[in-house]
């Protein structure tokens, strides 16, 4: 929940110490995005996907990580970069494939 006590990212079930804790980060990075803290998403978000580059929010962290870069800039090259970057690493992920309209 953000500081307002709306609801950011849910789950359900068990987690693994590891990715409770990328699920976690998640979260903070969500409630920045939707608070418009484009550059404090995208920090998390690329925390994330370094921090935790083998779960399942890794992939996910690096499409929002685009997208958060794109909104705090209007440079759009960053989304077809992580569409190639999508080809190198999770590429039978769904998140690669909502990335692949950036591809050129």
């Amino acid at each position: 929940m953000d500081s307002e006590g709306e609801e950011r990212k849910r789950m359900e079930g068990y987690l693994s110490k590891k990715e409770f804790r990328a699920f976690l980060e998640m979260g903070l990075a969500r409630v920045a995005f939707m608070n418009k803290k484009w550059a404090d998403a995208e920090q998390i978000y690329t925390r994330v996907v370094e921090r935790y580059p083998d779960t399942s929010a890794a992939p996910e962290a690096l499409y929002w990580r685009a997208v958060s870069h794109y909104k705090a800039t209007n440079d759009h090259t960053v989304l077809g970069e992580v569409a190639e970057e999508f080809k190198q690493k999770y590429q039978d992920n769904i998140w690669a494939e909502k990335a692949s309209v950036w591809g050129h």
